[in-house]
């Protein structure tokens, strides 16, 4: 502060003596306070506190203005811009130019008044001469420009951000028009960037961008007056076949600027550029671009894209248009109501140009480009699409030559094409009618594919393009496709043949399954098209590669809604001619089984088509698969597989019995419930074997709850043939209360196209490591693509323990004397145990009784555990007594008593 006191004192002296001073001496006076001025100004870090400092900055100015005019006046062009270098260089101390150059740079960043007065003093004309000469006169180069390059950069840097400080304020500009130099650097970039100084094009690039912005009516009459952009797009002409495309392109950016941001102030200069083949030449440089490195672009071809678009809205007169709206368009579209932001287009010649170009190039970045402008005209105003398409017609055009382009360019223009339903909620069908076409023709496979996904999502977005599509005979046109490719996988039958589809093909047909899986959803009138056209046998043949599998589910469920009987004949017949080992193909099935069991009307075909006996042919298939050890050819699949398998087995048993008399007295009466209790104790985890239990002592006495609350969520080791019983259990537990199908225990990753089959999954690495684990928070589920979820909190004795299959009890009492190993018989014991006690909890109730009492099920317990009531010291003896005594007092008839 002290420093700044001082200075302000000395110059105050120095204003004080000036005016009678000789000039020469007023300038050695001022040349003397500068070197103080600037070290004041390095010690403060930057912050200066002058109270003079308005004065100070033009006094500056104006010296650094004369000494300027002072070396250029009567001498060549080379002789001056050396002069210049000599005067504005800093040689071992600053001389005197350098020095005032340096001030003046640090004063034109304190504030507006400062820089008024820099702009005053006469200094932007004159820098502007500089600039002209050093751009236009480039120097030879010397031994000792290595040395001298890091002096010029910075001396470069100084002189530039002064020249942009004081260009972005117009009275800057307005201060240029004195001379012509602004006109002359304008026309001198146009016409000798091939010859010019290199190290220079960039800074005038930039000072010029600044000057455009700041544009006034003066200055702007000023280049209209020497025909500035007229000249200047005549020697761009000249040159743009010869000059490296991105010099071209850099040069013409410039002219281009001054053209669009003149634009608010007056239309003269667009006007000048039009009237003199400005587009044409655009077009011309443009069309040159495909020659740069693909997907890498330049930074001046983007600018000049985007002035291109800029411009579309720069015009006098709306557009006024008038088109035909073809119906059916959807329900909320509503054209007489579109509003206008007033972004609209009015000016067609611009974005012919990008027009033109997207129709004569195949380069990927420059398409892109185009593609990105119109999508930003579409979002400045809605009706933009409409005023372009009903006049131009861009996108109807490009879908006829799409298939020619770039594959990430087909992506973005269907994009484009799909934003038109999506984003402005209009029904495009002659463009629709083209892109139909254009997937009928399948050219290209890939440009098809993406077509057909543009489609898919529209068909997705409303149920009006399932008629449209239907009308238009793009569904007849997929099932006649789908009916060659399903007789190619006939034929095939496993075989690798050469006409099957691998990669882009392939994916084709799972695209066209999902367009129809889409076209058929909600749509009884395009199921019965399907049907009509005999496609269901062909359908089914896409059911057996897991590619197809979802979406064939799909037209199949579909099916179902008009005949129950059809799908039901396909799904079973599937399930049950499935090899032993096509676990997920089965897993699939009986998932879309389960969404169709949901409707109560399907029970009745399930019962008719053989449903009961093929889902338990399922479990009669895994014998052995729980073994533990894994033997076998169930050393290779993992164990959550067959528990999964085994639930959703159960789930749509439990399913097709839910809330059905019928179905309920079929599965009894048929004793399918006994054939499921022998199915699921061959399964490997239950005990096979005929030596007499041993009677132990028990340590502990845990429930049934607290079993499967240790099993799998705490850290005791249980094994695994242990948890693998006690979730088959769990499983019963909630058929015996109606409520296994409404459970969702397993959480599914499907594989992506490409991915290795999951039944080509490896099994766990270890036996200890099980396949599934129970959802606890905070505990970290295994790596697998299918885990276990559940709530063992939720305690089991506190549910309703309403029975509503008591065919499951006789099931559960069946298997109590299977839970049993060697080895372990302190925890089999225990197990059993803790199930006896949850069997008796759940006739606990009187109303439980009674149904398991009318079941007509009592002899099949007793014959179940004949060995335990029949023998005093047998472990479940007592237990089992206990809850047959209850089920026997709820009994009426003397004869199901004895």
């Amino acid at each position: 502060t002290l420093q700044w006191e001082a200075l302000g004192k000395q110059f105050v002296e120095y204003e004080q003596v000036a005016p009678f001073l000789i000039p020469e001496d007023q300038q050695r006076r001022l040349l003397e306070f500068l070197p103080l001025f600037l070290k004041a100004w390095e010690k403060s870090a930057g912050v200066i506190v002058f109270p003079n400092i308005q004065l100070l900055a033009s006094e500056v100015s104006k010296l650094l203005t004369k000494e300027i005019k002072r070396n250029l006046n009567g001498k060549p062009a080379e002789e001056a811009r050396l002069a210049l270098e000599q005067l504005l260089q800093q040689k071992g101390g600053a001389g005197d130019g350098h020095l005032l150059l340096k001030s003046v740079y640090l004063l034109s960043q304190t504030d507006l008044r400062t820089m008024w007065n820099i702009i005053g003093s006469g200094l932007p004309a004159a820098l502007m001469q500089c600039l002209y000469l050093f751009f236009t006169v480039p120097l030879k180069k010397t031994s000792d420009d290595a040395e001298t390059s890091e002096d010029d950069a910075q001396t470069q840097e100084m002189l530039v951000k002064i020249m942009l400080n004081m260009y972005k304020e117009e009275q800057g500009v307005e201060e240029l028009l004195a001379a012509d130099k602004l006109q002359s650097l304008i026309i001198a970039t146009a016409s000798l960037w091939d010859q010019c100084s290199h190290s220079w094009k960039v800074p005038t690039g930039r000072v010029l961008r600044t000057i455009s912005k700041a544009q006034t009516k003066n200055s702007i009459v000023s280049l209209q007056a020497v025909d500035c952009i007229k000249i200047a797009i005549q020697n761009l002409f000249t040159l743009a076949d010869t000059l490296p495309v991105c010099d071209a392109c850099e040069a013409a950016s410039i002219v281009l600027c001054f053209v669009k941001d003149s634009y608010p102030v007056s239309s003269a200069l667009l006007t000048e550029f039009e009237n003199n083949d400005g587009y044409q030449l655009l077009l011309k440089i443009l069309l040159r671009c495909e020659s740069l490195q693909q997907n890498k672009g330049d930074p001046y071809l983007d600018e000049i894209l985007d002035i291109l678009t800029c411009l579309t809205t720069c015009g006098k007169t709306e557009l006024k248009v008038s088109g035909n709206i073809v119906h059916p368009q959807l329900p909320h579209f509503d054209f007489e109501r579109t509003q206008s932001s007033g972004m609209t287009v009015k000016n067609l010649q611009p974005f012919q140009v990008l027009q033109s170009i997207f129709q004569r190039s195949n380069d990927q970045h420059l398409c892109g480009r185009i593609l990105a402008a119109i999508a930003t005209i579409w979002a400045w105003d809605r009706v933009n699409f409409f005023l372009l398409e009903w006049t131009l017609q861009p996108i109807n055009q490009f879908t006829d030559i799409i298939h020619f382009k770039p594959h990430p360019v087909q992506v973005q223009f269907f994009r484009l094409v799909e934003s038109i339903v999506l984003d402005l909620s209009y029904v495009p069908h002659e463009i629709l009618k083209k892109v139909q076409y254009l997937i009928k023709e399948n050219i290209v496979p890939f440009c098809t594919l993406t077509a057909l996904q543009c489609l898919l999502s529209m068909t997705q977005k409303d149920l009006l393009f399932s008629d449209i599509f239907r009308d238009s005979g793009l569904l007849g046109l997929l099932l006649a496709l789908l009916r060659k490719e399903a007789k190619i996988l006939r034929k095939s039958a496993g075989t690798h043949l050469p006409g099957l589809k691998e990669g882009t093909e392939k994916e084709l047909n799972v695209v066209m399954l999902k367009m129809v899986a889409a076209l058929t959803a909600r749509s009884v009138r395009n199921t019965v098209v399907l049907k009509d056209y005999g496609m269901v046998p062909y359908i089914k043949i896409f059911l057996d590669d897991e590619c197809y599998r979802s979406a064939t589910l799909s037209i199949l469920e579909q099916l179902s809604v008009i005949n129950y009987e059809e799908y039901m004949s396909i799904i079973i017949g599937a399930l049950c001619s499935s090899t032993q080992w096509e676990l997920h193909l089965k897993l699939d099935l009986l998932k879309s089984l389960l969404r169709i069991l949901e409707s109560p009307k399907s029970h009745s075909a399930f019962r008719t088509c053989s449903g009961f006996n093929g889902l338990l042919s399922l479990l009669s298939d895994m014998e052995g698969a729980l073994r533990d050890p894994p033997s076998g050819q169930w050393t290779a699949v993992g164990q959550n597989c067959i528990l999964e398998l085994i639930f959703y087995t159960l789930q749509g048993i439990t399913a097709a019995l839910h809330l059905d008399p019928v179905n309920s007295n079929f599965f009894q009466r048929n004793g399918l419930f006994e054939k499921m209790a022998e199915d699921l104790g061959s399964l490997g985890c239950f005990w096979t074997q005929g030596e007499r239990q041993i009677p132990v002592s028990l340590e502990k006495k845990r429930t049934f709850a607290e079993f499967l609350d240790a099993a799998f969520c705490s850290s005791e080791p249980f094994p695994v043939w242990l948890k693998n019983c006690i979730w088959i259990l769990n499983f019963l537990d909630r058929m015996v209360k109606g409520t296994l199908h409404q459970e969702s225990y397993f959480k599914e990753r499907k594989p992506e196209m490409g991915e290795e089959s999951r039944d080509d999954q490896e099994a766990p690495e270890s036996p200890e490591e099980h396949p599934v684990a129970f959802k606890r928070p905070g505990n970290k589920l295994p790596a697998s693509a299918y885990m276990l979820w559940g709530n063992p909190e939720e305690k089991l004795e506190m549910r309703d323990c309403t029975i509503v299959h008591p065919g499951a009890v006789c099931v559960m009492v069946r298997l109590l004397p299977k839970l049993y190993k060697e080895g372990h018989a302190q925890l089999s014991q225990e197990i059993q145990r803790a199930l006896v006690d949850h069997i008796q909890s759940l006739v606990k109730s009187e109303k439980s009784r009674q149904v398991m009492c009318e079941s007509g099920l009592l002899s099949t317990i007793i014959t179940s555990c004949q060995d335990a009531f029949c023998n005093d010291s047998h472990p479940l003896h007592l237990p089992l007594t206990r809850v047959f005594e209850k089920l026997a007092s709820q009994a009426i008839e003397p004869h199901v008593l004895r």
